[in-house]
């Protein structure tokens, strides 16, 4: 039977014809198996032809659609001391509440009497100004004063002087007038004398005519000396204007100079106001940051600084929060090969950790316990990771993510790509190619738009 003899018996001797023959060698063995592998080969053929749709895979993390909206911590604007504690960690807190009472540790803040002595300085100073604009009014007025008496004494030495030149005209007229009297008179004078030698006059008429003579030359020196005098005045008359303009202008200045040494002050002294008022509003607000509230409704997580009298520096850390209403998304990572696969809008299934679910990735429609997503922001720089992030949303019009999901939580990510073949895909596989290059439907009529307009 085994054949190892030189004497092969079945050549020579037929032993299909014996009964036993004849049933070992004409019945079928392993009929069942054989069906059955012939119908899982069918069935794989088929298979093999199936839709799979093309994906990209990766892991993210729960976080929130907007950046006030995840969990952040609390820090103090200035320096200080714990002193009180009014939450605990997992309260619920809203906007404005006061979580902790802290104390200055910087002794320029000691005083508790701080804002109100600032105060007292501020209208110290107040009264200040209101004094110095008093003086300033002042002297603004004597400064008008001074002005208006100017012109009053100028306009009287204007007329001084206008009276002097009417009396040097005045006076210069007379002395004319003498002199046409002395020539008059030393004509009527020599005339006598002429007709005294003659014979005609006596004596006595030409000493009468000589002391007329005498006497007109003696009015005639008087009314010259008057002239003189006259024109005198006029010059005292100048010279007084140019003294009044002197000497109001040296009072005049005077109070300017001092006006504007009050208004020096007086702008020193808003000054010192400007900054007090300044450092009074600066030490009111410091005074609020001694109250450390909530910045929006939310949960305490964590208290970073603990105790009571602990000391810290300005911007640590004191206390974790995490918003109350949050709009939840996931991040996650792609390969740098895989982002120009992605879209913004495009359709993204997502897998919550801690929620049982049973993923086919190729057949999206028959997985179960995922949901929906969109693609809403591509980061333009990679990560650390060697990865770009993308931040999916919550796709509106699927089923709407659990409710007990938390921030921070793990999350698997599909990105659903072009449906192809499954023998196609298995190729794709074993030669490690990238998926086939994807374009939305919109980029793609835009682009087969623009080919046609060019």
């Amino acid at each position: 039977m085994l054949n190892i003899s030189q004497n092969q018996i079945h050549k020579k001797v037929d032993i299909t014809k014996f009964t036993s023959g004849e049933k070992i060698f004409t019945k079928e063995y392993y009929k069942a198996l054989n069906k059955f592998l012939l119908g899982f080969a069918i069935i794989l053929l088929i298979i093999l032809f199936l839709p799979w749709t093309q994906n990209i895979t990766g892991r993210g993390l729960v976080t929130t659609l907007t950046p006030d909206q995840r969990p952040q911590t609390i820090q103090s604007q200035i320096p200080g001391r714990i002193e009180q504690w009014f939450v605990r960690e997992g309260d619920y807190v809203e906007k404005g509440d006061t979580i902790l009472r802290i104390s200055e540790v910087k002794s320029d803040y000691f005083d508790d009497r701080l804002i109100e002595r600032t105060n007292q300085q501020i209208n110290s100073k107040v009264a200040a100004v209101n004094s110095y604009k008093g003086k300033v009014d002042a002297l603004e007025r004597q400064i008008k004063a001074l002005n208006e008496e100017l012109d009053l004494k100028l306009e009287m030495a204007r007329n001084k002087l206008l009276q002097s030149k009417l009396k040097v005209q005045s006076d210069s007229i007379e002395f004319e007038a003498a002199k046409t009297n002395i020539n008059i008179a030393q004509r009527q004078f020599e005339r006598t004398q002429t007709l005294e030698k003659e014979g005609l006059k006596a004596v006595k008429d030409v000493e009468e005519k000589r002391l007329k003579l005498q006497e007109t030359q003696a009015k005639l020196i008087q009314k010259e000396n008057k002239l003189l005098a006259a024109r005198n005045e006029v010059l005292n008359a100048k010279v007084e204007i140019g003294r009044i303009k002197a000497q109001y202008v040296d009072k005049i200045s005077k109070a300017q100079s001092d006006q504007f040494t009050a208004q020096s002050k007086l702008f020193d002294t808003e000054v010192q106001v400007s900054k007090l008022e300044n450092s009074n509003s600066n030490y009111r607000v410091r005074s609020n940051l001694l109250y450390i509230k909530a910045p929006q409704n939310g949960f305490i997580n964590r208290a970073i600084k603990g105790g009571i009298g602990e000391t810290f520096k300005e911007g640590e850390e004191l206390v974790g929060i995490m918003p109350s209403n949050i709009d939840l998304a996931v991040e996650t990572y792609v390969r740098p090969i895989d982002l120009p696969l992605i879209h913004v809008g495009e359709k993204v299934r997502v897998q919550f950790d801690g929620w049982p679910a049973i993923v086919f990735s190729g057949w999206p429609n028959v997985s179960y316990g995922t949901y929906g997503a969109k693609v809403v922001a591509i980061e333009r720089f990679i990560s650390e990771n060697g990865k770009y992030r993308i931040l999916l949303a919550p796709d509106e019009t699927d089923h709407e993510w659990p409710k007990d999901i938390r921030a921070g939580s793990g999350a698997k990510t599909i990105a659903l790509l072009e449906d192809v073949p499954i023998w196609f895909e298995l190729w794709r596989q074993l030669n490690s190619f990238p998926p086939n290059y994807y374009q939305p439907d919109g980029d793609a009529k835009g682009k087969s738009s623009a080919k046609k307009k060019k």
